[in-house]
């Protein structure tokens, strides 16, 4: 595409959600403020951290699928470190057009966009992917473990996941009896999604019921749900501030 071409495709599909730059002082504008684009960087760090750690020299020879892909930013990452090939899948049209222009204007090959939801990943493609990313959605979603059984029945070795977290709640609950108890650690925060899934908002998921794990909780279902490893994985220096405290976490699971 010229300088001219790339300049009218951002005007056309904006609000952007992230920064991509094109060269030549052209760049999209992230609609969200400027102190939380730094979520951006401190996830792509972790992500590629946990990628090439893992996959080492194996990287260029395998196959990544992004789970919410939004506007294609971690797509993109990954396919400029060298995976064999990306698809990316996002509940959102909208959402797709703007990755595709993204990777059509930037000449990068070696990643298809298609349609699609995580609670169907099983069923739309029949294989499994090295890698799997899935990250910012975890907590948008409305049924969490039905969701993660699809990723895990995607992932060839490694899923990484990002997501928001809440506070710890730990206790004793009566099952069945008062003399009969359970011990339950972790808990799942409903969030009410309402206001912004009936405003369009790209960035809820697919319903307005949202559930948002804690830790724990995250650790606990990623192992139900079929992963035999998962670990939360320490922010990098100068993390984005919100990793740093442990309001959102990069967890690293393995197949």
């Amino acid at each position: 595409m010229s300088p001219a071409e790339i300049r009218q495709g951002i005007a056309e599909l904006r609000p952007w959600f992230y920064r991509f730059e094109f060269g030549s002082g052209i760049e999209t504008m992230p609609a969200i403020p400027e102190s939380v684009v730094g979520i951006f960087d401190t996830r792509l760090r972790m992500v590629v951290g946990a990628a090439e750690e893992h996959f080492g020299e194996r990287l260029r020879d395998i196959d990544c699928l992004d789970i919410g892909c939004h506007e294609g930013f971690y797509s993109l990452a990954m396919a400029r470190r060298g995976v064999r090939s990306v698809v990316g899948i996002d509940a959102r049209e909208e959402n797709l057009r703007r990755a595709r222009f993204v990777a059509n204007a930037m000449g990068v090959d070696g990643i298809v966009y298609r349609q699609g939801q995580v609670e169907t990943l099983a069923a739309q493609f029949g294989r499994s992917f090295e890698l799997t990313l899935f990250l910012g959605l975890l907590y948008h979603v409305e049924d969490p473990m039905r969701c993660l059984r699809q990723v895990v029945a995607v992932t060839g070795e490694l899923c990484i996941i990002e997501t928001q977290v809440v506070d710890e709640v730990e206790g004793f609950a009566e099952w069945g009896s008062r003399e009969w108890t359970r011990p339950y650690q972790g808990i799942l925060a409903l969030i009410d999604e309402t206001g912004e899934f009936d405003a369009g908002n790209r960035e809820t998921g697919v319903s307005p019921v949202a559930t948002c794990p804690s830790p724990k909780a995250l650790l606990f279902m990623l192992k139900h749900a079929g992963f035999r490893r998962a670990r939360i994985l320490s922010p990098p220096p100068g993390a984005y501030e919100q990793h740093a405290r442990g309001k959102r976490v990069v967890c690293a699971a393995w197949k």
